[in-house]
């Protein structure tokens, strides 16, 4: 693949972008060999990775091979000198994969989730000087992510990363769990020192689908993807329909598009300071504009209160969205966006109503 010369970033001391896949389950150690061989012929991955123990939803669905695929993870290193991660859910997966000399653990969304596990996993990390990665929660709650993000810390370890997996969301979505790259995005401005890989596959649930995302990722700055890759992807023992093989996932990396953060140009930073300035200058005036509109919430809240009327009146909101809408609409605004935009300046404009009633 074509990726631009970007130095080392944070504490990976690799070029970006970071590139870690393998199967979704280590299921034989043919298997196992076979893919890591693929891939480290390759020369674009960095970390392999397979699924030794595999939390599932419903009892009876293939769980893992167990410590036995740890042996096969340890001879693909020794024989393609790719360092490999598994993600641990247990103390005693711990214990397991550090006497196996795992080179990077990584905490599962159903294990961040839960304050308790997380907690029994930094307290078998204490002292451990191993790269931990945590992905997000299966639920859209970024203080459960950050706490977990402590809790590893407050155990000592040094060098963690963050995995952006999507995250579960009830209704139709062509995901099998939902982006919400808000939640990724806040979580890289909270923590800026700490790499955030994205997790296509998860996100996903379908290979045709991994491209795009994949090229989001890239877009927005993180720092690489973990993709899972199978010789044989319709016969994998899970998640097959999200699985691509080696070829296809070296075809996929040279097709992207790979984005620099920046680049030693002065005309190119000239351009973009004066662009950056509009912006600002276009900021100044909503937030002047936003003002002036709770002042008007204000006064239509002392209107109400003298009159004893009700502060929330769904006809007026249902009014509000729809006449809104339709002129984001003429100006190439989404509804989603003009939507949540609007729920947030109503909710404050509800506020300061409710104050102006208590007083």
């Amino acid at each position: 693949m074509s990726t631009p010369a970007a130095t080392a970033k944070k504490w990976t001391g690799l070029p970006r972008p970071w590139i870690i896949s393998g199967p979704c389950s280590a299921e034989t150690e043919s298997q196992v060999l076979s893919t890591a061989k693929a891939l480290a012929d390759s020369g674009n991955v960095h970390l392999f990775r397979a699924g030794i123990w595999k939390p599932r939803t419903k009892p009876g669905g293939f769980e893992g091979v167990g410590v036995e695929g740890l042996q096969w993870l340890k001879t693909a290193r020794q024989e393609y000198g790719l360092p490999f991660t598994v993600e641990v859910a247990t103390a005693k997966q711990v214990e397991d994969a550090l006497q196996y000399e795992a080179d990077v653990l990584w905490i599962g969304a159903r294990t961040t989730v839960n304050p308790f596990s997380v907690q029994a996993l930094a307290d078998a990390l204490k002292g451990v000087k191993i790269p931990v990665l945590i992905k997000n929660p299966l639920n859209p709650d970024l203080e459960l992510w950050a706490g977990a993000l402590e809790r590893i810390a407050g155990a000592g370890i040094e060098k963690i990363g963050l995995i952006h997996r999507g995250f579960s969301n009830y209704g139709n979505s062509e995901y099998r769990n939902v982006p919400m790259w808000h939640l990724a995005i806040e979580m890289k401005l909270r923590h800026p020192q700490l790499p955030m890989i994205n997790d296509p596959s998860h996100i996903c649930g379908r290979r045709d689908l991994l491209m795009d995302v994949m090229q989001r990722a890239i877009d927005l700055d993180f720092d690489g993807l973990m993709i899972e890759s199978h010789p044989n992807p319709d016969q994998a023992w899970s998640d097959a329909n999200q699985q691509v093989t080696p070829v296809r996932l070296m075809e996929m990396l040279a097709a992207m598009r790979w984005r620099t953060e920046d680049i030693n140009s002065d005309s190119f930073h000239t351009a973009l300071e004066a662009l950056r300035q509009q912006i600002n200058q276009l900021d100044n005036e909503m937030v002047q504009l936003l003002g002036r509109r709770m002042q008007v919430a204000e006064e239509i809240g002392r209107y109400k209160k003298e009159n004893n009327i009700t502060i929330l009146q769904a006809g007026r909101w249902q009014e509000i969205i729809e006449r809104a809408c339709a002129q984001g609409e003429r100006v190439g605004l989404s509804r989603e966006f003009i939507t949540r935009y609007l729920e947030a300046v109503h909710m404050e404009s509800i506020n300061r109503q409710k104050k102006v009633l208590d007083n």
